[in-house]
């Protein structure tokens, strides 16, 4: 400890559009604007700074002809080596070196990215109170995100719902990535992805590039690192949310070959019997994993091996209440219920460098997801005794994907840029359901499919730089469904205009389509004989049009504004066949599954709004953000009447920040006090027809008024501290944060409960207390 801790930072600078590594360039290290040490790269675009004290930083890497990046806020640790490969982006102004002002900070990695694009780091997800290291809840401080559930990490993007949201990761779009997450959405209460494997990543929100499909709401293309390639490096951390160990370390050290493997096991338990609410008494029991082996084969050249899965399950019991239970945010009051559900991806991708500034890049993968429940309906007396239990429900869904992916990017000069290829997506379906009809008491096969269908995706696109101030991207993204024969050609384009050195303003364009959740295709419609048909197999995509105008400016070197606008006009969504306010983009929410009737892709709805961005980068020991958006979602079903959406809020307002104190002889301790403030519209809501409910013994909505009130306005606040030790070769580090801290009780839902005949309000999560100790060595 009286020694002052140091550290090594190092990694490989490569040009964006070849892979080809750059020789020479200048990798510089400042704490604030003090220069503190710097490098060069060799001749394999290789670059070392040994001996760095511990701290704060930021990277500056630069190159003749090439525009330089500024890699802010970087934390480097007595316990980890800091490893970072800088890709450069060639300047049209040639063989001098270029000083750009606006340094990308907070800018999409991906080139073809023009507007409502960003990127985001593993620290921010550790930084940002509340977050819980989740990169979806973390996203949910971001301009024109909200988060829709405390108890889940669904995110609604600019009025969207949930299950339009996009999860690619290492370039194979994969399943939901999360816990207890259920068919027809994209969120659950606990992420898979572990940010301690993430490289920088970016989040896109509309008018995305024509390389990413499937998707009418926002994308997340993440990144996994590689691992340390010269010494063996361990981080073990026990919290709220499990107990796990990531190790990695070189596989040949001559080869420069690594390893990166995390794994997690769920200690939630443990803080539910010390009293503390996680929104049920029952026990989540999950695990989850993730590995990358990379294997640089000289050159450009490259190949890994990468995975992610996880699997969970819990036992929802209500039969062993003896009272009416206040709530069970995971599950129903009258019903015993037995979950579980799982993913997993496993993949390869080999990059080969080619003559002539281009090279290509395949990738094989296999996915796999399933959830599977046993629900029994608890028959009580009057007395609220449970008089009997039969089996109401059962399903197992499972759906394999095997993918191979494809695409060749040439550079034709510092102008021009051109990217083109094809996802392919082998689907394989193994859905089963059936059901207790309360009418006859037997049960009703509502599903059971066994099959497969092809979704084809090419794609092309092309940067130009038309000026060193004007930047056009176009591209055209293709998408045919082989179960129905659906097709969509979705042109795209985005222009920036850099009228000012450090202001700039941007114009996207895309259309957008979307498969339905897959089990809507296979779900049994019976006639009165007892006859069935797969009525909704020829569904086509849902679909939509964007529209985004953006304004950026660098106010300073760390501080930055930026303005949206946008218009999303979607259509082509299932309805009901008959006059109703049903509409597909409504769900994707919650816990349950939906279950339409025959639909036409009759649907039309509007998203529309601005939003606001300002950002004081960490600098001085601070950072804060805010972030603000004015939005209206509307719809129309069926019925012929434009109504307000289910993730129609009408307003978010973030403000979070983070301050760092440091003390000790040599800096080597740091506290960390961070905090953030949401406000939100009120979900909205239809009204409970209780009489019709006692009827049917179950929930029955007045669908006339669908979504016409609205609860009171949603409210949070959330603190994390974090306290930090780096001694010479090892980071303690200890924080918790504190979720809802004045634990307002912001209203998720009404339910009926049929025992009382009453309508209740159930809440979100309260306080909640999420603790962590880390160690790296």
């Amino acid at each position: 400890m009286a020694q002052e801790p140091t550290q090594t930072i190092r990694g490989q600078v490569i040009d964006i559009d070849t892979k080809s590594t750059l020789i020479g360039a200048a990798i510089t290290v400042y704490e604030d604007t003090i220069l503190v040490k710097g490098a060069t790269t060799d001749i394999d675009g290789i670059y070392r700074i040994d001996n760095v004290p511990v701290g704060r930083y930021t990277l500056v890497a630069s190159y003749i002809g090439y525009e330089k990046i500024v890699l802010p806020n970087i934390v480097l640790n007595s316990g980890k080596e800091f490893i970072h490969d800088f890709e450069l982006e060639e300047s049209i102004t040639n063989m001098k070196e270029v000083t750009v002002t606006a340094n990308k900070r907070g800018e999409a990695l991906n080139e073809m990215a023009t507007v409502s694009a960003r990127s985001f780091s593993v620290e921010e997800t550790d930084r940002y109170a509340g977050s819980r290291g989740d990169p979806a809840r973390m996203a949910s401080n971001f301009a024109g995100v909200v988060g829709n559930d405390d108890s889940k990490n669904d995110i609604v993007v600019r009025g969207n719902s949930p299950f339009g949201v996009l999860y690619r990761m290492e370039g194979v779009n994969i399943p939901s990535p999360n816990h207890f997450s259920v068919a027809g959405s994209t969120g659950g209460p606990v992420g898979i992805l572990n940010n301690k494997v993430l490289s920088n990543s970016d989040f896109m929100t509309g008018a995305f590039p024509a390389e990413f499909g499937n998707s009418i709401a926002a994308a997340f293309d993440l990144k996994m690192r590689n691992g340390n390639n010269e010494k063996h490096e361990f981080t073990g951390q026990l919290g709220f949310f499990g107990t796990e160990l990531t190790a990695e370390g070189p596989i040949s050290k001559e080869k420069r070959s690594s390893y990166l493997v995390n794994y997690r096991y769920a200690t939630i338990t443990l803080f539910s019997a010390l009293g503390i609410d996680i929104g049920t008494d029952s026990e989540p029991k999950y695990q989850d994993m993730a590995f990358k082996l990379n294997f640089p084969l000289g050159k450009a050249d490259n190949f890994s091996v990468f995975g992610l899965g996880g699997i969970s399950n819990i036992d929802l019991i209500t039969s062993d209440i003896d009272e009416i239970a206040e709530r069970e945010l995971y599950g129903d009051l009258d019903k015993d219920e037995y979950f579980r559900s799982g993913m997993g991806t496993v993949g390869m991708s080999y990059t080969k460098s080619l003559k002539n500034n281009d090279y290509l890049k395949f990738t094989l993968a296999g996915s796999t997801e399933y959830t599977a429940n046993d629900l029994e309906k608890v028959y009580r007396d009057s007395t609220f005794k449970v008089d009997s239990l039969t089996l109401h429900t059962s399903y197992l869904f499972s759906q394999h994907k095997i993918s191979a992916n494809f695409f060749y990017n040439k550079k034709f000069n510092a102008r021009h840029t051109f990217k083109t290829g094809v996802y392919c997506e082998d689907y394989l379906f193994d859905f089963a359901d059936s059901i207790v009809t309360d009418t006859v008491g037997q049960f009703l096969t509502r599903m059971d499919y066994e099959g497969m269908a092809l979704l084809i995706q090419p794609f092309a696109q092309w940067n130009w730089k038309i000026t060193q101030n004007w930047t056009l991207n176009t591209g055209l993204h293709g998408q045919y469904f082989t179960l129905n024969n659906a097709w969509a050609i979705e042109p795209r384009a985005g222009l920036k205009w850099k009228f000012h050195p450090t202001q700039s303003l941007s114009a996207g364009f895309g259309m957008h389509s979307q498969l339905q959740p897959t089990y809507v295709y296979f779900q049994r419609q019976y006639d009165a004989n007892g006859n069935f048909t797969l009525a909704n197999t020829n569904l086509d995509f849902n679909k939509s049009i964007h529209y985004v105008l953006s304004y950026d400016n660098s106010l300073s070197d760390y501080l930055r504004l930026k303005l949206e606008t946008y218009y999303q006009r979607v259509y082509n969504v299932p309805v009901d066949t008959f006059a109703s306010n049903f509409y597909v983009l409504n769900e994707g929410s919650g816990f349950d599954r939906f279950w339409p009737g025959e639909l036409v892709n009759k649907g039309t709805g509007e998203n529309y709004g601005v939003e606001m961005t300002l950002e004081k980068f960490f600098n001085k020991g601070y950072f804060f953000m805010v972030t603000g958006s004015l939005y209206n979602a509307t719809f129309r079903g069926s019925a012929g009447k434009t109504l307000n959406s289910d993730f129609n809020g009408n307003y978010v307002l973030n403000a979070l920040g983070t301050k760092e104190f440091k003390w000790g002889e040599k800096n080597n301790s740091s506290f960390g006090l961070g905090g953030k403030v949401t406000f939100a519209g009120g979900r909205r809501y239809t009204p409970i027809d209780t009489i019709a409910s006692r009827v049917m013994g179950e929930t029955v909505y007045v669908d006339s008024e669908r979504n016409l009130f609205q609860f009171r306005d949603y409210f949070r606040a959330d603190i994390k501290l974090n306290y930090k030790i780096n001694a010479s070769k090892i980071t303690h580090e200890i924080g918790v944060d504190l979720v809802n801290v004045f634990d307002i009780k912001n209203v998720l839902r009404q339910r009926y409960i049929i025992d009382s005949n009453e309508v209740v309000e159930e809440y979100q999560l309260g306080f909640l207390p999420a603790f962590y100790y880390k160690i790296d060595f």
